[in-house]
């Protein structure tokens, strides 16, 4: 069954209108008819006081038209009431030229209406165009299991991805394996080492530089188990071969469960070494080359602490200086093989090749000083088409009750990611991750994320949503409500008549806020942003608590009246406003990969 056609929401819808008004006010030759209207945006004001819509209009074109922004404001705004395509009640000019206006309340009923009629559909949109978007994510080294850090990093390239999708993007999750460089090699030594101890012969201590944690361990037991000492006297190279494809097979494995412990799956995985032994960077610096864009040269040292690619003689640099970096770039080491740059441009060349109109890789905070490099290789390679946009994730801290958590026994020195979902599930950890901003760091508190209090977050939203499930029960138990809360049910029972009945300023207020979903979703995917979902949904069910204590203090404010059958009409009314906010709730927990919960125990 094909999604129903899903109409503008209403920040869409009054962005067309604004822009009409403009337009009219171009065909009269009152304004300029080359006006540039891409800035345009409409929004809620700041201040619920200030009305309950607010574009910027005036403000962005003031200079192309020559007038100033507050005389600019009062022609739109004039234009807009004369036309009276919309319900409109009132409209004002404030601060520097923000035009807000507030509408009568049934052009809010009627929102909700058609809230409930999109069903799960509510906040899709084709903001996208199907247009292909690359989100690489994770890609920690296969050297062992993911970290807390990493979750964050999945979390956040996991949610994002869902938010494009249903903006309308063709989206593909990507996960690079790291599986060519010099901390493969340690861990075939790390490997081998445990290998032979476990066998009795004497090596000593493991060396700093090799990897401690208890996984290693048991990948040699397993590979005592199938060869036995077959590799002790094995040639190295058989052997390191051998270990190296044993142990990056067994790790990617243990990766990929520790992230479906999260929810998290990956549409495609690239392996490093295949970028190689396909030719891809031999590729990748030939089309720099015929840019003119590769030169022989001397780098400056870098100033600060040292550069791993800086070495004092002449070699390939690529210009990234021409596309915003500090300096130049090295491709080539003094041994003649490739620089870790060098291979990450040949990845994006092939991202590239595979037609994506956009790239996103999130990254954990230790490749900060890697972005500038970056983002000039991608734009040289796609002449400025295709955007990279790198997402640092800042590190987290685990506290419980306030103080630090020691270290994982299991792991060696870190805690892992699946013992972090082990203690407190799924639902917290991707819900506390966006509780900061990609680029602040966070603290994760054990005790305070299994409270039941609203200190909680993901709590306070889950509990919004049991709630608002508790009272569709009630009605249908109390036969005041005849269906089972499906929203698009509950839509053919309601009508605008019913609907008037919600006319007390908290009631439009949660109406406004379910209404402004749709935007939060679209202003997540153009900003790569999930973390203002995350804090939307809490907003959300913060106006849904207060209105449900509103009820208890105040019964005329309650969401079920008496069953007489003068309250029926009222009673429908504030059931569909629950069900439209329980139905938003869901939908957004859905899209963070969160349960909706009908019940809190």
């Amino acid at each position: 069954m094909n999604p129903p056609k899903i109409p503008p929401h209403i920040f869409a819808a009054y962005h067309r209108e604004i822009t009409a008004c403009i337009q009219a006010l171009q065909a009269r030759d009152e304004l300029p008819s080359d006006l540039n209207l891409a800035k345009i945006t409409v929004d809620p004001p700041r201040e619920a006081a200030h009305g309950e819509l607010s574009t910027n209009a005036a403000m962005v074109l003031a200079k192309e038209a020559k007038l100033p922004p507050k005389i600019l404001a009062e022609k739109i705004g004039t234009e807009m009431a004369a036309r009276a395509r919309y319900p409109i009640t009132d409209w004002s000019v404030m601060g520097p030229g923000f035009l807000n206006w507030r509408l009568n309340p049934q052009a809010w009923h009627q929102q909700l209406l058609q809230i409930l009629t999109q069903g799960s559909h509510f906040g899709e949109s084709q903001l996208g165009d199907g247009k292909k978007i690359n989100v690489e994510f994770v890609s920690a080294n296969p050297t062992g299991p993911l970290h807390v850090a990493n979750a964050r990093g999945a979390v956040f390239g996991d949610v994002l991805a869902r938010i494009l999708t249903k903006c309308g993007f063709d989206v593909t999750r990507e996960y690079y394996v790291n599986d060519a460089g010099s901390q493969i090699f340690k861990l075939y030594q790390s490997l081998f080492h445990r290998y032979q101890e476990l066998l009795g012969v004497e090596v000593g201590a493991l060396p700093a530089d090799c990897y401690p944690g208890e996984y290693v361990i048991e990948i040699a037991k397993e590979i005592i188990a199938k060869d036995d000492h077959k590799w002790l006297t094995a040639p190295e190279n058989e052997r390191e071969r051998y270990f190296r494809q044993f142990a990056l097979d067994k790790i990617l494995a243990m990766i990929m469960a520790d992230l479906a412990l999260l929810g998290v799956k990956y549409d495609h995985i690239q392996f490093e070494s295949d970028i190689i032994s396909r030719g891809r960077v031999d590729q990748a610096i030939e089309n720099l080359t015929e840019k003119s864009l590769i030169y022989q040269g001397v780098l400056e040292r870098p100033k600060g602490k040292p550069d791993d690619d800086w070495e004092e003689r002449e070699q390939i640099l690529f210009k990234s200086t021409a596309f915003g970096d500090d300096q130049d770039r090295a491709l080539k080491k003094s041994d003649g093989s490739y620089t870790y740059f060098a291979v990450d441009i040949a990845y994006h060349w092939y991202k590239l090749d595979r037609k994506y109109t956009e790239l996103v890789n999130v990254w954990g905070a230790d490749h900060i000083g890697y972005v500038k490099r970056l983002t000039a290789a991608v734009k040289a390679l796609s002449q400025g088409r295709v955007a990279l946009d790198v997402k640092i994730c800042q590190l987290v801290t685990l506290l419980n009750h306030g103080v630090p958590v020691k270290m994982s026994k299991r792991s060696g020195n870190f805690i892992r990611l699946a013992e972090l979902v082990e203690e407190v599930g799924s639902d917290v950890v991707r819900f506390i991750m966006l509780t900061r901003r990609n680029d602040a760091a966070l603290e994760f508190d054990f005790a305070k994320v299994v409270e039941q209090s609203r200190e909680n977050p993901v709590f306070y939203v889950q509990y919004a949503h049991a709630r608002a499930a508790s009272v569709l029960r009630s009605a249908a138990e109390m036969g005041v409500f005849p269906v089972d809360g499906d929203p698009a049910a509950i839509a053919k029972l309601v009508t605008l008549d019913d609907l008037a009945v919600l006319d007390h300023e908290e009631e439009l207020a949660l109406i406004r806020e379910i209404a402004r979903f749709p935007r939060i979703i679209e202003e997540a995917a153009t900003a790569h942003e999930p973390h203002r979902l995350a804090f939307y949904l809490g907003e959300l069910a913060a106006s849904f608590h207060h209105l449900w204590t509103r009820g208890r203090d105040d019964a005329t404010m309650r969401f079920i009246q008496s069953q007489d059958a003068a309250n029926q009409s009222a009673n429908l009314a504030r059931l569909a406003m629950v069900a439209g906010l329980k139905q938003t709730l869901a939908i957004g927990l859905a899209v963070l990969g969160i349960t909706a919960k009908e019940e809190m125990r």
